[in-house]
Parts: structure tokens; sequence; C-alpha cells
């Protein structure tokens, strides 16, 4: 059936000829993420998301002539534009990739995407990076992202916060692309609602005490201290100084300080303190849980972003009958969105199947992909509290 299965391929993608001359073709995909920094303690699990996918390709030898996938991980730091700017030009010049799955923080996502993917040609689909900027990229149609922007994010913060009844908060970012978008988003979606922002502070990651910045946002006060910050970083100092001092007991925290080491840190000292990050409760994001098991965390932000953006890069491929990002561009929004037979994870093989033999897909994957124009996900959003110390979701939007 398997070599019944790439003999179609072959005849059906014309492209598919350019890989005739061998068996068994190895296609490298990037896996670009920062596994060290200020979200280290995210990206084991975002990682291991993409490699699924690309597992699942790899065993199902249906890919083009029978590829294999390969991984190939990077460093992008998450916060050193030059470091994730060499090391994705080595992915490309050294070890041949055809495909960026990441960078994850939306600053190197904007240095990767203007410094070496455009001008090498190279497909980029970031699971994270969540900056409003990005949108307007310069991009050849190359950078699509599975996360959806901080645009939105900033609006859902605020109904969270007013629905809640808090209309009154101080506001700290850390200063970067992905704070400063967010807290803009923020400010203007709160403020428009009825709220008011008492003080809007930038941070910087990497201090030892953070006391002066607390005092500041302390003397402005609020009702809640909102966070736009890393978890792994500068936003765990501000939160550590504030409980110390008794500056704030309640906080509201975006999707980059949501993950077990904020609970793990701070546990029952911030229950009823809120946040949200990028989620669905659809179909393909049960049977992701299902699938991953106790693989990874599945619990982590963007696991399952990361596992589509790895598999949209390949369906693509599949769909353009070619490896080559120019050839394949082209085609990621052709299987991300509809028409077409609506494919859920674990269903790779399906999908490429159906590809094969000249049929639509519309990829579904784990967190109900809809791609709007210009590569950005349209998304949703899972509302969550902290209660006896650990994370739980209150509702999806």
């Amino acid at each position: 059936m398997k070599n019944l299965l790439m003999a179609t391929a072959a005849s059906a993608l014309v492209a598919g000829a350019a890989f005739a001359d061998g068996h068994a073709n190895e296609i490298k995909l990037g896996v670009i993420l920062g596994y060290t920094g200020p979200i280290e303690s995210l990206t084991p699990h975002m990682a291991a998301g993409a490699e699924m996918a690309m597992a699942e390709v790899t065993e199902s030898g249906a890919l083009l002539d029978g590829a294999t996938v390969t991984p190939v991980r990077a460093d992008s730091t998450c916060v050193d534009a030059g470091a994730a700017t060499a090391a994705a030009e080595r992915l490309i010049t050294s070890d041949g990739i055809k495909g960026l799955m990441g960078p994850d923080c939306s600053g190197v996502t904007g240095a990767v995407l203007a410094n070496v993917a455009v001008p090498n040609g190279v497909v980029l689909i970031s699971p994270s990076a969540t900056s409003p900027g990005l949108s307007e990229a310069e991009d050849n149609g190359l950078f699509f992202r599975t996360a959806p922007s901080d645009a939105r994010q900033g609006v859902v913060m605020a109904e969270i916060l007013i629905e809640e009844g808090v209309t009154e908060v101080a506001l700290t970012y850390t200063n970067n692309d992905y704070g400063k978008g967010l807290s803009d988003a923020f400010q203007a979606a709160y403020e428009a609602a009825g709220g008011s922002v008492t003080i809007v502070a930038a941070h910087e990651d990497g201090k030892a005490d953070y006391s002066a910045e607390v005092g500041a946002l302390a003397a402005a006060g609020g009702e809640r201290l909102v966070v736009a910050g890393y978890v792994d970083q500068g936003g765990n100092g501000i939160v550590r100084a504030a409980l110390d001092s008794g500056a704030f007991d309640m906080f509201h925290f975006p999707d980059g300080m949501i993950g077990a080491k904020l609970t793990d840190d701070f546990g029952s000292d911030i229950d009823g303190s809120m946040g949200q990050l990028a989620g669905t409760e659809s179909e393909g994001a049960s049977v992701f849980v299902d699938l991953v098991g106790d693989a990874f965390d599945v619990s982590s932000p963007y696991t399952g972003e990361s596992y589509d953006a790895a598999a949209l890069i390949m369906l693509a491929m599949q769909a353009a009958g070619s490896a080559e990002p120019g050839d394949y561009k082209d085609h990621i929004m052709d299987v991300a969105n509809a028409p077409g037979e609506e494919i859920h994870p674990g269903e790779l093989a399906k999908a490429l199947e159906i590809l094969a033999g000249g049929g639509e897909i519309n990829y579904v994957g784990a967190t109900a992909v809809e791609f709007l124009e210009g590569g950005d996900a349209s998304g949703g959003f899972r509302q969550v509290t902290v209660e006896d110390g650990e994370l739980a979701t209150v509702q999806y939007r």
C-alpha cells in the first residue's frame, strides 16, 4: 500500500519528479526557539510538538518521494536578535534546511524574517511571535504565524478584567517588541472599555532586584498589577518583589507569563490572579492532548501551535510537489483554510494521501488554524485563573 501511494504521488505531482532520482530523501526543517533565555522553560515542549509532527510525517512515508523529515534545532535566545540571526543563517547555509518552525519571541522573529528568511527566500512559521507590528512586516509571502496577534490578546485581556469588575490597574511590560506591542494594545482596549491604567512602566530583563520598579508601580496604585513579561525573567522578578513588599497580591498575566514555572514559584500566593494564553476548545485540541499523552507537557503554551506550524510546512510541500520554499509558500494558505477535508492531529498521513491524489484539505490541526490575509492566525484564547496554587481553565474566548 505504501509503495502504491508513493507511486501515485509521484505521478500526480509533476514537481515531485525532482525527487525521483533518490529515494528516502531527507528534508531538514529548522526548529529555532529560545532554548536559553526568558522562556527557556517553555521551549522544550514547543520543540517536542513540532518534532512530533515531523516524526508523524516521516513514519507515514507519504511525503513526496518517501522523504524523511529531520528537525535541526537552533537557539534563538528569544531576546538577542544578533544571535538569532546568526543561528538562522547557519540553519540555512550549513544545515540546508527548507523551512523554519519558529522563532518564538517577536523581536527575534522580526530580525530573522528581515535579515535571513526574506533574503534567502525561506518560509518561516512562528508558533508564538505575537507582536502586532509583524502583521505589517515586508515578508514576500514567506511569513505566517499560528498564534493570534497581540492586537487581539490586548482586547481579550481588557474584556476579562472589565468583566471581573476590575476598573483600575497598574501595567508593567518587558522592554521589547512583544512587551511594548501588547502593552499598547491592552491599554487602548482597556481605556476604551472604561478602565483606567494608573501607570505604564517598562522593565528590563536580567536584573537581580526589581524593588524600585515595584515601588513606582505601587505608588501609582491599582486593583491589580498587569505583568506583560516573561515567566523565566523580569516578569518573575516583578511578581516576587511585589509579593515580598506587599505592594500587590493580585495579578493579571498574558501568555509570556503563563507556564508551570509561574505556579511552581508562587503557588497559592497568587491565588485569584488571572490571565490568558492562546488556546481553543476545538475537537483538534482534544485530539492533540490524547495524541501527546505524557510525551511532554501539552498544557504548556504554544505546543499545539508548534505542531501545527511544522505540519503546515510539510503539507504545503506536498501540495506543491516540492520541498523548495519558493514553490510551496503559496500553498500554505490553501492547505490551512477551507475548502477541503478537515484534518486533525494524527491525520497527517491521510492529508498527504489526499494531496497526492489532487484533493483539497482544510487543516484544522490542534489549534483550529485559520489564516487571515497576510498570514496571521485568527486564533482563540484560553482564560485561566490560579486556584489553590494551580492554573485552572475558566473559559475559551
